[in-house]
């Protein structure tokens, strides 16, 4: 699901910022992403998110095919995540925490630091260089610059050929910049391929770099029920 585009809200952007190291996992601002957080180390981020800023840094680690890279794993990340505000809070009735983050900002890893909100934090925590993405700060209106007939021949084919369902008769009436975010979050492209479509600095270069993953899809590896949002 993707929040309509507005000029970005104001926020204090903290200096350091818990991260969340997820493969295959991408936000963007103004998305959002369900998270089911089960793990004793983000059970206790988000109880300390909650206490503070409210915010996680959503960050992916860098491929090693040498290594196991879930959730956790204390190896490298990528230099560029993007930090999303706690908006939707649920415990189950096991233990876990059901929350919604809402992407309000990218941020560049300037490097990580020692301890969190509290003293011996089990997570990992960065600290966040927020104006690499000051344009975030601002409505992107660039979506106009979009062959939008172009992009649907292309997202239709592409959803066929990968047996992908979208969610809803209306997409092809869907705003660009939320149908073009929507796309980026939801297809199963390789992490690195989400880490392009993070970077890309506009609406139009997420764009045109989320074309071009489509059209190299052969659907080699069709992905069954997932649905898009």
């Amino acid at each position: 699901m993707i929040v309509p585009s507005n000029p970005q809200q104001k926020f204090d952007l903290p200096k350091t910022i818990p991260l969340f190291p997820l493969p295959g996992a991408l936000l963007l601002p103004q998305g959002q992403l369900p998270l089911n957080i089960f793990e004793p180390r983000y059970l206790r981020m988000v109880d300390d998110a909650l206490a503070g800023a409210r915010l996680i840094g959503m960050i992916q680690p860098v491929e090693n095919t040498g290594q196991n890279i879930g959730a956790g794993n204390e190896g490298e990340l990528y230099e560029v995540g993007c930090a999303g505000r706690i908006t939707s809070f649920v415990e189950s009735g096991d233990g876990r925490y059901l929350i919604t983050l809402t992407g309000i900002r990218r941020f560049e890893l300037a490097r990580e630091v020692k301890g969190g909100a509290k003293d011996a934090a089990p997570y990992r925590v960065g600290e966040a260089n927020w104006d690499a993405f000051e344009i975030d700060a601002h409505k992107d209106e660039s979506a106009i610059d979009v062959d939008r007939d172009e992009f649907l021949e292309i997202m239709h084919d592409y959803l066929e050929a990968e047996s992908l369902k979208a969610d809803g008769d209306n997409i092809d009436d869907a705003p660009l910049d939320a149908l073009v975010a929507s796309l980026a979050m939801g297809c199963p492209f390789a992490p690195n391929e989400k880490q392009a479509l993070l970077e890309a600095q506009t609406v139009a270069e997420r764009a045109e770099c989320l074309m071009a993953l489509m059209e190299m899809s052969g659907g080699e590896e069709p992905g069954g029920d997932q649905v898009l949002q």
